[in-house]
């Protein structure tokens, strides 16, 4: 058997016979047209820059690493690793690849797949994200037994996975780095996903630090910390504050929430978006003396 030399968390999941079985048949010329691309790609975007630079060397230099197919079907293949080299070969016009053959089910070859471009490729956070996501739902693995092929302490899988708790927008923001995996983790210790929301367009408007996200969290999860109203023993609003907390919902269209209890302590919180909600209700209060 023919064996490259390989990151840590490749070569131990190649080693592990229990998951995949390969053969290496040597370096074959294989023509481009028969090499269907790899559907467990973990890649969703290419840098089109660095394709024309890969292009460029490999018009002057040729194609020096080999990439990884798998035979499917006669003369067909199909791309277990390197999916970026076989797009700036054809950019360069090359109608034939060099390749290394093997033989890989399904399973291993997504498990190959994900791990080699983790490895690898420079994949953006929340790629990566997902490749350990699909690595534990699809192939079965726990973080403790991805961490160990990965070589990355059980922390640094957990923290990635929690990247995918954060919402669309924020989540969209890592992918384009306009937010750095350290602004990201800050905001995944806020709970709410409005508010989430709120510090990510202030971390936008004002380029805030890190350091900066850190002390705000910390901020917001001391207050949260405050102790809260004691609710009424059924768990419900006195009837005596109903008719003031309906006053409330009428006066202002934002989303209120109202607790008290029997003794009456309690608390009246008032959710804003933006400065114009915010503005809206000083206005409403200004106007209004029905609360007095």
């Amino acid at each position: 058997m023919v064996k490259r030399v390989l990151g840590r968390g490749l070569g131990a999941l190649i080693d592990d016979a229990d998951i995949i079985k390969e053969q290496i048949s040597g370096i074959a010329d294989v023509e481009i047209s028969k090499i269907e691309a790899n559907p467990y790609q973990p890649r969703t975007t290419f840098d089109q820059e660095k394709l024309e630079e890969l292009s460029a060397s490999i018009r002057e230099l040729g194609l020096i690493q080999p990439i990884t197919l798998r035979r499917i079907d006669g003369d067909r293949f199909q791309i277990i690793t390197g999916e970026r080299r076989l797009r700036a070969a054809q950019m360069a016009g090359l109608f034939k690849i060099p390749a290394f053959i093997r033989e890989a089910d399904n399973d291993s070859m997504l498990e190959m797949a994900l791990v080699e471009n983790i490895q690898r490729e420079d994949l953006d956070p929340i790629e990566i994200s997902l490749s350990y996501q699909r690595l534990i739902e699809e192939c079965n693995l726990t973080q403790e037994t991805l961490s160990a092929r990965m070589g990355k302490k059980r922390s640094t899988v957990t923290n990635y996975l929690r990247l995918l708790k954060l919402p669309a927008v924020v989540q969209k923001g890592l992918k384009e780095r306009v937010i750095s995996v350290g602004h990201a983790k800050a905001l995944i210790n806020i709970v709410d996903p409005d508010t989430q929301l709120m510090l990510y367009n202030q971390i936008l408007k004002y380029d805030f630090s890190v350091r900066k996200v850190e002390e705000i969290v910390r901020q917001l999860s001391e207050q949260n910390q405050e102790k809260q109203p004691v609710a009424s023993k059924a768990g419900k609003l006195p009837e005596k504050y109903l008719p003031v907390k309906q006053l409330i919902e009428e006066v202002i269209p934002l989303p209120v929430k109202f607790s008290a209890d029997s003794k009456g302590r309690g608390k009246i919180v008032i959710a804003f978006k933006s400065e114009e909600d915010l503005r809206k209700i000083v206005k409403i209060l200004e106007k209004r003396d029905d609360l007095s």
